[in-house]
């Protein structure tokens, strides 16, 4: 080493033991501490038309939390995927949210989508204390009763921010009416969601003076309807009412009905939210036009409380939002205030899933994009809405929508 190349060495290291001294003393950056939200939603298949937009409504709302979030904590996303060979599965759906119970960094999870993926996942809820809040479900058993509730039957650990299928139903049964329906065939996919949506709508419309010429139920896995449609045929229906989903046949059964004797442009199609998704067009094709349907949240376009969400979300994902991108973004919402609540509570320090059950279980007066709302005793938003579509030239289009809890 030169005299030169030494001189500097030993300046060099005479400044570093300078501060080698203070940097050791000095304490390390405290890392945040992470606060998870579940996300519980069919993502692949089928139903990801339905589960991804309402998916990435619930991850910009863990963004935008992260924008002001409490100091030392931060949020994040744990999203599973309860759609098994593409659709939907209970038993998947229970799989995923004992996994999400295991991690006590978890304080709440928005799903799941399906009401029959609900009735396996609520008994794990329970047990575990772990909040859902379901963007989409909407049979009135999962709430209304205790059936569920196995192990803690008078603690609501389950929530939903949008309408129910027995006023879903009676606004299907209103719309077929308003249509000019007087005779309509019911067939169903025989699962939680799609059987009670169809014998809610079957007796509405009954004691709204329609008839009903039959009601059958399809089989799991099922593709071909020719006999069970040139059966409906037979009976000269003015519309066919689908209770189900796209994935369970709701798309089939439409992109069917020509071959079978009913002229798509003649005979109409309706459903409930189960057929709201862009999938359900792909599948029937030109046969989708003509259709109508109910969907148990708001038409978040309509609103203008709404419009920053939207640009966010088309900003964020490059698409439109779907029928319940908007609730899965304010489901969120709610478990990030119930969490930040805690926090508050707690002097800065990260809440225990208990607090957030109980905050979740307090709300009220809670100012969303899909309009102010609360929690009844039962774990129901004391807001509901239903919105109706029709599909015309290949387009959802927005016929209006029913606020029902002031009907």
């Amino acid at each position: 080493m030169s005299r030169r190349s030494l001189a500097r060495f030993v300046a060099l290291a005479a400044i570093l033991s300078m501060f080698g001294t203070s940097a050791a003393v000095m304490p390390a950056q405290a890392a945040d501490q992470v606060i998870k939200i579940g996300i519980d939603l069919p993502v692949s298949g089928a139903d990801a038309s339905d589960g991804i937009p309402t998916q990435n409504g619930a991850a910009l709302a863990v963004d935008e939390a992260n924008a002001h979030a409490p100091k030392g904590i931060k949020f994040a996303v744990d999203a599973l995927d309860d759609a098994v060979g593409g659709v939907h599965n209970p038993q998947q759906g229970a799989t995923n949210i004992r996994s999400l119970a295991a991690d006590p960094a978890v304080m709440g999870v928005v799903g799941p989508f399906n009401s029959n993926v609900a009735a396996a996942e609520i008994p794990v809820s329970n047990e575990s204390g772990l909040p859902l809040i379901s963007p989409s479900n909407t049979n009135p058993t999962l709430t209304k009763t205790a059936k569920y509730r196995t192990a803690h039957p008078n603690e609501i650990t389950y929530f939903r921010v949008c309408a129910t299928d027995d006023v879903q139903g009676k606004a299907g049964a209103e719309f077929a009416k308003t249509l000019g329906l007087k005779k309509v065939y019911i067939i169903d996919d025989n699962e939680t969601y799609g059987l009670g949506l169809a014998n809610v709508f079957e007796k509405d419309f009954k004691e709204m003076g329609g008839a009903v010429l039959g009601h059958d139920h399809i089989t799991a896995n099922q593709q071909d309807f020719k006999a069970l449609l040139t059966k409906v045929a037979a009976t000269k229906p003015d519309a066919v009412y689908y209770g189900g989903t796209t994935s369970t046949g709701g798309g089939l059964v439409r992109q069917q009905m020509g071959a079978a004797g009913m002229d798509p442009a003649k005979v109409k199609y309706e459903g409930g939210d189960g057929i709201s998704d862009a999938e359900f067009i792909k599948v029937a094709g030109d046969a989708a036009n003509n259709s109508y349907y109910t969907v148990a949240a708001p038409n978040a376009a309509k609103s203008a409380s709404a419009q920053a969400f939207i640009n966010a979300y088309k900003a964020k994902y490059h698409s439109d939002i779907g029928a319940y991108s908007a609730n899965g973004y304010v489901a969120a919402q709610v478990i990030i205030a119930a969490a930040e609540k805690a926090i508050k509570a707690n002097g800065g320090k990260a809440p225990t899933r208990a607090q957030v059950l109980k905050n979740i279980q307090n709300t009220s007066g809670f100012k969303s994009i899909i309009g102010t709302f609360g929690f009844d005793k039962n774990g129901d938003t004391t807001s509901p809405v239903i919105a109706l579509w029709t599909i015309k030239n290949g387009a959802q289009d927005f016929v209006h929508q029913i606020n029902v809890s002031t009907k």
